[in-house]
């Protein structure tokens, strides 16, 4: 159990050396829904690399953060966010967006409308699934 609270934390203290730069390249804000003036946490779009990349990581708020970690949670009003964040020159940002959109396009008419317009770059569909494809083998 040691084990892998040490490795916790050492990834975390990684992620910590990201933060600066992250904290640049957000503005302070929420890189999802552009929230400010509330505690941001790195959050790490999968798949995961062994190494923390700063271009696979996102600042998000609170909400962000817990939904994405808890789809259970999931508000599909505070996904309305996403119709600015799909088209974010930040590729993480694009990935999580067009995923989240299709967990929605059920449930929201707005998401799959979203979703019709979207238009990816053949490198991030193809990030976009991997982490769909890695997340059905767990």
């Amino acid at each position: 159990m040691a084990k892998g609270y040490d490795d916790h934390q050492a990834r975390l203290s990684e992620l910590n050396l990201l933060g600066k730069a992250l904290t640049r390249r957000a503005k302070s804000c929420c890189e999802l829904c552009e929230a400010s003036g509330v505690k941001l946490t790195t959050y790490e779009v999968p798949p995961i690399p062994v190494e923390p990349e700063l271009d696979q990581c996102l600042l998000l708020c609170p909400t962000c953060y817990e939904q994405l970690n808890r789809p259970k949670s999931i508000q599909t009003d505070h996904w309305r966010c996403l119709t600015k964040t799909m088209w974010s020159s930040l590729p993480a940002a694009q990935i999580i967006a067009i995923r989240m959109l299709k967990y929605l396009a059920d449930k929201a008419d707005w998401a799959a409308e979203l979703l019709e317009q979207a238009y990816l770059e053949p490198e991030i569909a193809e990030q976009i699934d991997k982490a769909i494809i890695t997340e059905k083998k767990k």
